[in-house]
């Protein structure tokens, strides 16, 4: 997911942020706000980089992938399954 300025002003022009989330938080906030929990996303290898917090607007964010041109293919084999509590 794309965030930049059209959802939170923090991230406007050269501090747009790629977020992979990994959860959407369900508490009441504001009408049209949400908190949104995942992994800043390095936009030339596509990796994570670092566990963020964001708080945004819904109507501007924008859904889609980054471009990884550089980046090498990611291996099916290299994905590892992972399991909560055994």
């Amino acid at each position: 997911m794309l965030i930049d300025g059209r959802a939170p002003v923090q991230f406007g022009g050269d501090r747009a942020l790629w977020l992979r989330v990994t959860s959407v938080c369900d508490k009441p906030t504001y009408h049209g706000w949400v908190w949104l929990t995942g992994y800043s996303i390095n936009r030339a290898t596509g990796e994570a980089l670092a566990r963020r917090e964001v708080f945004a607007q819904i109507a501007g964010l924008q859904i889609q992938r980054p471009t990884t041109e550089n980046a090498p293919p990611r291996s099916i084999a290299a994905s590892k399954t992972r399991r909560r509590g055994v």
